[in-house]
C-alpha cells in the first residue's frame, strides 16, 4: 500500500532513491570503520581502536534508520554489497592497510565527503520534494558526522 502522507508519488520515490545513496554511502563508511577498528596498531591502538568501535556501532544504528525511512515513504531498501558499491560516493582501497594517522584522515575524508552530500540532499527534499520528514531526518544525520568529523579532526590537529 503507497504511503498518503501529502507528498506526490513521484517525490516519495524521489525520496527514497536519494536515501538509497545515503545507505550505500553508511555502509561504505561502516565497513571502513570495522576495517580500521580491526586492524589499528600503535601506540594509540586500544584508544582508536575503542574510538573505531564507537563510530561503527553509532553507523549501525544510523543504517537502520535509514532503512527504515526508505521503507516510511514507500520504498524498497538495498542490500547487497554490488548495489552500496554502485551508489556510494565513499571508495574503498582493498589490500590497503594504512597507518593509524593515514586511517584518520580517510575517514576523516569520509565523514566530510558524505556532510557535503548531506547538506545538498537536505536542501532538495525540503525545497524540491517538500518532504520536511526526510529533510529533518537527514539534519540530525548531517549533525552526527559533522560530530565525528570534528572528533577525528582533533586527533590530526
Amino acid at each position: 500500500m503507497k504511503p498518503n502522507i501529502g507528498i506526490s508519488e513521484k517525490n516519495l520515490k524521489n525520496g527514497a532513491e536519494l536515501l538509497s545513496i545515503v545507505l550505500a554511502d553508511e555502509m561504505t563508511l561502516y565497513i571502513k570503520t570495522r576495517k580500521a577498528h580491526w586492524n589499528v596498531t600503535g601506540d594509540s591502538f586500544m584508544e582508536l581502536h575503542k574510538l573505531f568501535e564507537n563510530q561503527y556501532k553509532q553507523l549501525e544504528e544510523s543504517i537502520d534508520e535509514v532503512a527504515e525511512r526508505i521503507g516510511k515513504l514507500g520504498g524498497k531498501t538495498i542490500g547487497t554489497m554490488q548495489e552500496y558499491s554502485k551508489l556510494s560516493s565513499i571508495k574503498e582501497s582493498p589490500g590497503k592497510y594504512s597507518s593509524s594517522k593515514d586511517t584518520l584522515k580517510e575517514l576523516l575524508a569520509d565523514h566530510e565527503t558524505v556532510i557535503i552530500q548531506l547538506r545538498r540532499d537536505i536542501c532538495d527534499c525540503a525545497e524540491n520534494d517538500k518532504d520536511a520528514g526526510t529533510a529533518d531526518f537527514l539534519t540530525g544525520l548531517m549533525e552526527q558526522h559533522e560530530t565525528t568529523a570534528w572528533i577525528l579532526r582533533r586527533y590530526l590537529n
